[in-house]
């Protein structure tokens, strides 16, 4: 010990004594430092950092992405969440008052459960999510985050061989001016309302608010007769503090959107759904089953 302590006094290093591994200096490993690079704290925005996204492009896109200071983009520092594990993504920022998650697939079914963390014990948002296709029509929603520090929590309920890609991202932007262009459709307690739309809507926008009362809520996206495409069931303590608003996509024709209230008669929501994205309609896409050009019914090949 007598000679070990000389030779750290004196700097000098003997690889029988100490080992080669204590001092060998470790080569870069470009994946950590690519992790590490993405989840650089903002003192600013959060702990996890932002991404610079995609716009999206479309007719109703510019009065939405003017009200909310920056066009609605898809976050391209996504992370892989394998089939029954969780993420967290941590904002410790006051500033931080909304998040933007994006969850997508590479066409398999997607099933999450997304929730907002404030303090212990306290969920006061929560998410239910499944999409026949996570590749064809991604989940793109945003979360209310004001008083932090918060959490978003992801978890992949599905099994292993259905992972996910999750990103979250903060925006600070306004949706109040996609409530203040036309009233809303109140629903009571237990009802519902659908809402069909033309082939040339490529997705809607839909956003759920209350009088400050809890909100419980389940929105479909269906194509053809109880064929849900995407669920999702959400929960907010106070809807006017954390009102919801998403983005479904709505590839095809025969879309329809339904918004149950799934609280009783006492909590009533209001409800604006209005095209998102409006492109061009090709009729020659869609499939049509056992039907012929003059509209006839082909019934055998004799």
């Amino acid at each position: 010990m007598k000679i070990n302590g000389a030779l750290l006094a004196l700097g000098v290093f003997h690889p029988n004594v100490w080992g080669t591994s204590a001092f060998v200096v470790q080569a870069p490993n470009p994946r950590i430092d690519a992790l590490s690079s993405m989840h650089s704290f903002d003192p600013g925005l959060n702990d996890v950092g932002t991404s610079s996204g995609i716009g999206i492009q479309g007719q109703s896109d510019a009065r939405l992405a003017s009200s909310r200071g920056q066009p609605i983009r898809t976050a391209n520092d996504s992370i892989l969440v394998q089939g029954g594990s969780l993420k967290t993504w941590s904002f410790r920022s006051p500033a931080v008052e909304r998040v933007m998650i994006n969850l997508e697939t590479e066409g398999r079914p997607l099933n999450a459960d997304v929730e907002l963390w404030q303090g212990p014990d306290n969920t006061p948002h929560k998410m239910r999510i499944y999409v026949e296709d996570g590749s064809l029509r991604p989940f793109r929603g945003f979360m209310e985050t004001p008083r932090g520090p918060n959490t978003i929590a992801i978890r992949n309920t599905s099994q292993m061989e259905f992972p996910l890609a999750a990103a979250v991202s903060a925006d600070n932007g306004s949706i109040d001016s996609l409530a203040g262009d036309t009233p809303p459709m109140t629903i009571q307690g237990g009802a519902l309302r659908t809402y069909a739309f033309d082939p040339s809507v490529e997705s809607v926008q839909v956003l759920l608010k209350t009088d400050g009362r809890p909100l419980n809520s389940r929105i479909e996206l269906l194509q053809g007769p109880n064929n849900n495409k995407q669920v999702i069931e959400v929960y907010t303590e106070d809807g006017m503090d954390r009102p919801f608003f998403i983005i479904i996509e709505s590839p095809g024709s025969g879309n329809v959107v339904r918004v149950v209230n799934s609280s009783t008669v006492e909590f009533p929501l209001s409800a604006w759904v209005q095209p998102y994205r409006i492109g061009t309609y090709d009729p020659n896409s869609d499939v049509v089953m056992g039907g012929d050009s003059d509209g006839g019914l082909t019934l055998g090949g004799i």
